[in-house]
């Protein structure tokens, strides 16, 4: 099997993305940066309503429109409310493990465009002041945002344009490594975007031509839950490609890729996990089938919108979600493998 993915340009795009900010609900941004590249690629894109985007790749037949979505959007943080002393409350976006928030870097962007800088940090934050430094719990009642401004009540906060609603992005710390890991937040669903671009990048560079066209769906609300609750509705089948778990009883690690047979939502299609199997294992593809029961995907999202489709999931294995989260170059060259044979079948 000779599938030449372009390691350079993965990686590259994997790294411009995850340091991109685009919490749920702010992704207009990215998407012009995403549409950017596809078109220097030469392929359609078509943006939906409610900011998502779609890529249209031609294949050899319209019988059939195979669609393979990723969320480009990730965890993160609105402004709450601003404090008598001139510190943030905030509301998360999706479900970040607050805890590690805790000392954690941010900006604040207000509604006219301004950036300031600042820190989570538990309202109890020194050891030589508060008794319960070290054991009060880390969650947004019991947690801030110190700004990196001259500020000491309310008004002063207000007087910078900063107020209820205002996003508050994570410092995502992505750092790629010799040894082909990728350390940063947000790799969920970030990796998967790029693995989907990097499909791209191949059909074009080898001008290969799917057996169905297939359209990539770039799903803009996957963390808040209604990502692809919309779908193109010439789409037969949907392949999410979202990040796969490690831990407690599962067989995925972070060089393999993810085969999920049931998540929250129930089971996937069966016909279409079990060709994604004997795919992954007749071409020697380092892979894992496992159950997901605290998990829910795009294509779940598409099934209880009303779509008439078959449904799979499939993606890079990824360490300690929702956190500060690790994959290996690996698991997405797997991931990237197993959709181009799937597509080409």
């Amino acid at each position: 099997m000779d599938i030449r993915i372009n390691k350079e340009f993965v990686l590259n795009t994997a790294k411009q993305l995850l340091e991109f900010n685009s919490p749920s609900g702010f992704c207009f941004e990215i998407m012009e940066l995403i549409q950017s590249w596809t078109k220097s690629l030469g392929y359609q894109f078509e943006t939906t309503n409610k900011g998502c985007g779609v890529i249209t790749i031609p294949g050899k037949s319209n019988d059939q429109v195979v669609g393979l979505s990723a969320h480009v959007d990730t965890l993160g943080a609105m402004v709450r409310s601003v404090t008598a002393k001139g510190t943030l409350k905030f509301t998360v976006i999706g479900g970040p493990i607050v805890p590690t928030l805790d000392g954690e870097y941010c900006q604040i962007r207000t509604r006219d465009g301004k950036i300031y800088s600042g820190t989570f940090l538990s309202t109890s934050p020194s050891i030589h002041v508060f008794e319960d430094s070290k054991t009060k719990k880390r969650d947004p009642e019991n947690m801030e945002v110190r700004i990196d401004e001259c500020v000491k009540n309310k008004e002063d906060v207000i007087n910078l344009g900063i107020g209820p609603g205002d996003f508050i992005f994570f410092d995502p710390k992505t750092t790629i490594t010799e040894s082909g890991f990728i350390k940063s937040r947000f790799i969920d669903d970030k990796a998967s975007v790029a693995c989907l671009l990097g499909l791209l990048e191949l059909f074009k560079r080898e001008n290969i031509v799917p057996t169905y066209t297939t359209k990539l769906f770039i799903s803009t609300y996957e963390e808040v839950g209604h990502g692809s609750s919309y779908i193109p509705s010439d789409i037969t089948e949907l392949i999410s490609v979202d990040m796969g778990c490690i831990g407690d009883d599962l067989s995925c690690t972070e060089y393999d890729v993810s085969i999920c047979a049931k998540d929250s939502g129930g089971p996937y299609d069966y016909n279409m996990t079990t060709d994604l199997v004997n795919l992954a294992k007749q071409n020697d593809l380092n892979y894992a089938v496992d159950i997901y029961p605290m998990y829910g995907s795009d294509t779940v999202a598409a099934l209880r919108g009303g779509q008439d489709i078959r449904g799979a999931l499939i993606g890079p294995g990824v360490h300690a979600s929702h956190g500060m989260e690790r994959t290996h170059y690996q698991a997405m060259e797997n991931t990237m493998k197993l959709l181009y044979l799937y597509v080409t079948k």
